[in-house]
Formats: structure tokens, sequence, C-alpha cells
């Protein structure tokens, strides 16, 4: 199992006011059905308000996803914004308290270990909501035109189904 990638906010939470800035590069390796060609590249920062964490940056990469219209391989540039807010519980230790602050949420979160956040889990979320939803190779593309075709009998596709219910409609006589 491979280790988790985090990055440590502490400084954050524990110091309201304080600004952390991170320079990430990622290839999002864990991630299945995202082809990445050029690495998650950008800048996240991180700020307490002492009731919120605050989190915004800005990123870019290159990916390659499937013709919404042909299936053909389409690559496209792919720039979003970051800005996401995890609620704070305890008293931040920045205040002379003693005390120690952490990020809480209502529900289990699968982006925080302690107040280390799990910077790739953020980043492949975000950018999920920021493919494009139907890419296309070019405005010209004529799409799926041989396949869609149909007969007189039926899809052709469905051709090799119509001959197995014939032979078994054929066995029982």
């Amino acid at each position: 199992m491979k280790k988790r990638k985090l990055l440590d906010l502490n400084e954050a939470v524990q110091h309201p006011g304080k600004h952390i800035t991170f320079d990430v590069s990622t290839k999002l390796e864990e991630v299945e059905d995202l082809d990445l060609v050029e690495p998650l590249t950008g800048t996240l920062d991180a700020v307490s308000t002492g009731n919120v964490l605050l989190l915004s940056g800005s990123f870019q990469t290159r990916a390659v996803q499937e013709c919404s219209r042909c299936l053909s391989p389409v690559e496209a540039s792919i720039k979003f914004d970051v800005a996401e807010e995890f609620p704070i519980g305890g008293t931040p230790g920045g205040y002379g308290s003693g005390h120690y602050a952490e990020v809480s949420a209502d529900e289990p979160s699968s982006m925080f270990e302690d107040n280390s956040l799990l910077f790739e889990e953020l980043l492949r979320q975000v950018l999920w909501l920021n493919l494009p939803v139907r890419p296309l190779c070019g405005e010209q593309c004529p799409g799926l035109t041989a396949r869609a075709e149909t007969t007189d009998e039926g899809r052709p596709e469905f051709a090799a189904l119509a001959e197995l219910l014939d032979n078994r409609e054929g066995c029982g006589k």
C-alpha cells in the first residue's frame, strides 16, 4: 500500500490569520479513470479564521478524454480554482490557551488525517468537477454514423443475439 501524501496544515489551524502556501505537483496515480498527460500543478494557500480553515488555489493540467461523439481520444488543457472551507473545532494554540484546535466535520472526512490534508483526494474531486462534460475532437465531428445505422431486421449489433434466440426456439420442437 502506498503512503498517503499529506500537507501539514497544523501551523495554519493553530495560528489564525497565518497563511501557509504550498506548491503542489502530482500525477494522481491512484485515479484509474483519468489519464493525465502532464502532472497536476498549482499553488494551495491555507489560512484559518479560528472557526474555519480556508483553502484556495489555482491548478492546471492536460488530460485525455474520449470525444463524446466519435469516442476518439481528445487531449485538453484543464484549469481550475480550489475554494474550500472546513470547520475547526477546539481553541487554537496560537491564543496561548494551551489547547489544541483541529479540523473537524459533521461526518467523517476522507480529506484529513488530524490536521494534515490528503491533498490528492481534494484535487481529484475538484478536477472531476471541472472536466469537460462533453469533450469534442472538433466541431465538425461526424460521430458514430456507421455504428448507428439500422437494417430492416433491426440493429446489426443484436444479430448474434437474434440467432441464439432462433436456435433456442428450434430446440424445443
